[in-house]
């Protein structure tokens, strides 16, 4: 494992320092006690720094509180290249200030930071197991099935939970890694419409809002809050976006924005913060993880407000997964039926597939935890606990682990009383690139990262932990590699690329309405950037037209067909399908008070996908990413824009 040995802090490791009250200290208390404690006025506290000490006069009284934490924190060459005072001044002074920031913003200050680095890197260099002690087994959970009963049940509950609900996406990324230069929010879910994702998630939380409002009795002034987790590569980009398109239609009060700082880099296994190579007064960082969300929301106060507000859960989701909502309603209502603490969304999952599976984990303590384990983890750790056939298949053709997708839901009461005590802080790991077999030297440099879903580690053994496991074509479609590595993925491996989440949604739409009675042809198979998909009639509706199976099925009807080379866009709440025949390209805009019902025969020349090349830089860049275009030769438009009754067929 010298590549990247991969290790995370126990539930026992500790991440908040606690004072002898069992209060988390601050690092300038902490810092105030080494002053009194064999610091001194006079500035032979840096006696270990001589450069720094040189250096003392032009800094404020926090910056010597920061300089005098470094050094009893070993940091001393920090300051090792620092010139006598009178020269760069102003980048010295920078350079504390960004430390200002590192301080404040991680639980526990830095000094925190840089002790649980030291530790967690000693447990990496001497090859801990973090799994030590632990046995897994199959949590609970419920399994759906998309359209039965149990599913449609479920659908109604979610609904109607809907309005009590607040959503946070983590956004904090840019989307280069998929040979996009924009932020992923802003990429198109598909090439049809050109609904970028945030567009998208927007206009399905207001969908929810509606239809759970239109489920009370008397007057609903419901407002889902929606929490977008940015950057500094992203927040300036995300706020630009929405307010340049209105909020696609949120209240700007609805909508918050947490920006996450980065964490300091390390250069070693003690810990020694590492120092950017062009800049001397800069310490290198990288992103803590998208672990870092529930220490804004803590910080943020925004929990508080929620629940005064009579709020009840907190959906937190990715930011390039476009089929989600098509199961946040059934999810939600498992929880409220359940009520569950924590449920994580999931799919089937193949044995030892690149999926992190859902896991029920018991030490031989007493200790129990149901959390994400990463598929490289998984195997050898049922191989070490009496399982000699490791992560294997069961009877279904899938393996009993639930594969993880990243989108968690959280019950807001048992949420704020859990970071009350953690104050947001998120189990940590660390995954240095060694040198060598001694592992005593980064190929370069590292840091302690977070993840999200691995909030429930820290949870007491009362927390009704536990998931909900959709059908994979309807819940999870992430874009996440670019062309060229998806290419290289083996043939019956998900992609994950901007190719195939849109033809993803093509084939959910597409088998929706086909367990909703419509005959939709066979898609065909098609090769685009490299890679081998399917490619369904190119079928997409607003999220307020076909929010729930149900709702689909209310507003089809008879004997509807849709050919393969079809498209067909529906934009409009209130719009009904009678003995529709559709060869070709259709596209409905339908106002809220128009009803529209649309049947009889439609064949035109339609859309055409035409292949391109993704190195072709005279294109779009999220043309590229796709491998193809929608040609619009022919299509039939109809437009509806003032309230009635409407009825269409040819």
């Amino acid at each position: 494992m010298l590549e990247g040995d991969y290790l995370m802090q126990t539930q026992g490791g500790g991440f908040i320092h606690q004072s002898q009250d069992g209060v988390a200290g601050s690092t300038a208390e902490k810092v105030s006690n080494l002053s009194i404690n064999g610091g001194s006025s006079d500035g032979s506290w840096a006696a270990s720094a001589p450069n720094l000490q040189k250096n003392l006069g032009i800094l404020s009284s926090e910056h010597i509180e920061l300089a005098k934490m470094l050094l009893a924190e070993g940091q001393s060459h920090l300051f090792t290249h620092w010139p006598e005072q009178g020269v760069d001044d102003e980048e010295k002074k920078s350079f504390f200030d960004q430390v200002t920031r590192l301080n404040s913003s991680y639980p526990g200050g830095l000094a925190s930071y840089i002790r649980n680095a030291r530790n967690l890197l000693a447990d990496s260099k001497a090859g801990k197991n973090p799994f030590d002690g632990f046995t897994p087994s199959v949590p609970s959970g419920e399994v759906l099935t998309f359209g039965d009963d149990n599913f449609i049940k479920f659908e109604e509950a979610g609904i109607r939970e809907a309005r009590n609900a607040a959503f946070v996406v983590v956004a904090g990324g840019l989307g280069e890694r998929l040979g996009y230069n924009g932020i992923k929010l802003a990429l198109p879910k598909e090439t049809t419409t050109g609904t970028g994702f945030l567009q998208h998630y927007i206009e399905a939380i207001l969908a929810l809002q509606d239809a759970s409002c239109k489920l009370v009795q008397g007057p609903c002034e419901a407002q889902i809050p929606l929490v977008i987790m940015t950057s500094d590569d992203t927040h300036a980009r995300t706020l630009e976006l929405l307010e340049s398109n209105s909020y696609f239609g949120m209240k700007p009060t609805q909508v918050k924005l947490l920006k996450q700082e980065k964490v300091a880099c390390l250069d070693d296994n003690d810990a020694r913060l590492a120092i950017e190579p062009q800049n001397k007064y800069k310490i290198q960082t990288k992103p803590h993880g998208h672990g870092d969300v529930h220490s804004l929301l803590y910080s943020s106060g925004l929990l508080n407000s929620w629940h005064d507000a009579g709020l009840r859960w907190v959906l937190f989701f990715q930011d390039t997964n476009g089929l989600l909502f098509k199961a946040i309603p059934a999810s939600l209502g498992v929880s409220s039926t359940k009520n569950y603490h924590v449920n994580s969304l999931a799919v089937p999952r193949k044995a030892k597939e690149a999926i992190g599976g859902i896991t029920k984990l018991t030490h031989s303590d007493g200790r129990t935890m149901v959390i994400n384990v990463e598929y490289n983890q998984l195997d050898p750790l049922l191989r070490a606990t009496g399982h000699p056939d490791g992560d294997a298949n069961c009877e279904t053709g899938y393996s009993p682990y639930p594969g993880n997708i990243n989108q968690l839901i959280l019950e807001l009461d048992s949420y704020i009383k859990e970071l009350t005590k953690t104050h947001g802080a998120i189990t940590e790991f660390v995954n240095p690139k060694y040198k060598d077999s001694t592992k005593t030297t980064f190929k370069s440099s590292t840091r302690l990262e977070c993840m999200m879903q691995d909030y429930p580690k820290t949870l007491p053994p009362s927390a009704r932990v536990g998931f909900t496991v959709m059908d994979t074509w309807l819940a999870y479609a992430p874009v996440k590699n670019n062309p060229e590595d998806a290419a290289k993925v083996p043939k019956g491996n998900p992609y994950h690329s901007a190719t195939s989440g849109e033809m993803a949604i093509y084939r959910a739409n597409s088998l929706i309405l086909r367990k909703s009675g419509v005959n939709v042809a066979d898609p065909v198979l098609q090769v685009f950037n490299g890679q081998e998909v399917e490619v369904w009639p190119r079928i997409t509706w607003k999220p307020k037209w076909g929010l729930t199976f149900t709702d689909v099925r209310k507003k089809v009807s008879g004997g509807c067909s849709i050919s393969q080379r079809s498209t067909m866009v529906i934009k409009g709440q209130n719009v009904f399908l009678e003995n529709l025949s559709l060869d070709g390209a259709l596209v409905i805009n339908a106002a809220e008070a128009s009803e529209v019902k649309v049947g009889g025969s439609v064949q035109n020349k339609g859309w055409i996908i035409e292949p391109v090349d993704h190195k072709d830089t005279s294109l779009p860049e999220e043309i590229r990413t796709r491998g193809f275009r929608i040609e619009k030769v022919d299509q039939l438009e109809m437009n509806y824009t003032e309230p009635g009754k409407f009825c269409f067929k040819s």
